[in-house]
């Protein structure tokens, strides 16, 4: 008689579960109301005032809320958690410093470069790769869309790119920190940390809204909305998805952005901003459902 063997499963790629999927879509629906809202603090204290202050004042009330044990901390968790808060703090100062020159559908499409390199990046199937494609092509879209033959300000687009390669850093040290750091205390030093070390580039702004009581409120809304909520629905979403996988389905900001300027704003949108959204989101149900078509089709070890 010959012996069976039992042969090990190959190994299946988890599909994103609707809790990542749905904390993404949180995080792009109150980024767009937060950045909305902070744009009224522009032309009173200018970019980096409002960028800092809304990082740290998330910062701040996170704190107080998980009280996270510090002085427990291993210098490695320490180390993620500094990383993630100047790449969030960077993130944020030099993409609204973009903005204040650009389009604003043109520098979200900018800024997405980013994670869609870094998904390209650590791409290893070809599933993968067909998403970044798509969601790709997507922003190609949306940017030619955005830019509708007008010439782009070449310092706005500059500031953008380099706010993208720190929303890449972020992906990846916010996955790390997760990791390391349970609850939500090191996010919570993330966000102190960015809004301290950008603060020295909008300090004088930081004085004008903080003796203006309306100011002051617009500022702590614009906190909660694009920095406190967003930041712990991707942290909830990192710890159950790979860096690539996130920075894929990250693909439904901009494309999140145009539907909010339809639906909200009433801009009626052209023929290639709809394209666009298409293939952004089929780039992120492309990876989301793909696992679960693999895990039903996967053949019993025998």
């Amino acid at each position: 008689m010959i012996p069976m063997t039992l042969r090990a499963p190959a190994p299946v790629e988890p599909a994103p579960d609707r809790v990542a999927v749905l904390c993404i879509l949180g995080s792009c629906l109150f980024l767009q109301l937060g950045a909305a809202l902070a744009t009224q603090l522009f032309p009173h204290a200018g970019t980096w005032a409002t960028s800092s202050l809304r990082v740290l004042i998330a910062g701040v009330i996170l704190l107080a809320v998980s009280r996270p044990a510090m002085w427990r901390w291993t210098p490695e968790q320490w180390g993620c958690a500094l990383v993630l808060g100047v790449s969030l703090g960077a993130m944020n100062g030099f993409f609204y410093a973009g903005i204040s020159r650009i389009p604003l559908g043109a520098a979200v499409t900018i800024e997405f470069l980013g994670p869609l390199l870094l998904a390209a990046a650590l791409s290893r199937s070809v599933r993968d790769g067909i998403s970044v494609l798509l969601a790709l092509t997507g922003m190609v879209l949306l940017g030619v869309d955005s830019y509708s033959g007008e010439l782009l300000d070449r310092v706005g687009v500059a500031l953008t790119l380099v706010a993208g390669a720190f929303w890449a850093l972020y992906i990846l040290a916010n996955k790390r920190t997760g990791a390391l750091i349970p609850g939500q205390g090191g996010l919570a030093v993330a966000l102190t940390v960015g809004g301290l070390a950008t603060l020295p580039f909008g300090f004088r702004g930081v004085l004008v809204i903080a003796t203006d009581p309306h100011l002051m409120l617009v500022a702590v809304g614009t906190s909660v909305m694009a920095s406190l909520i967003p930041a712990t629905l991707e942290l909830i979403a990192m710890r159950r998805l790979r860096p690539q996988v996130f920075s894929i389905l990250i693909s439904f900001e901009p494309a999140f952005a145009a539907l909010i300027g339809w639906i909200v704003l009433h801009q009626d949108p052209s023929a290639l901003k709809l394209a666009a959204i298409a293939l952004v989101i089929s780039a992120s149900v492309n990876q989301t459902l793909a696992g679960r078509r693999l895990r039903k089709t996967m053949p019993p070890a025998v």
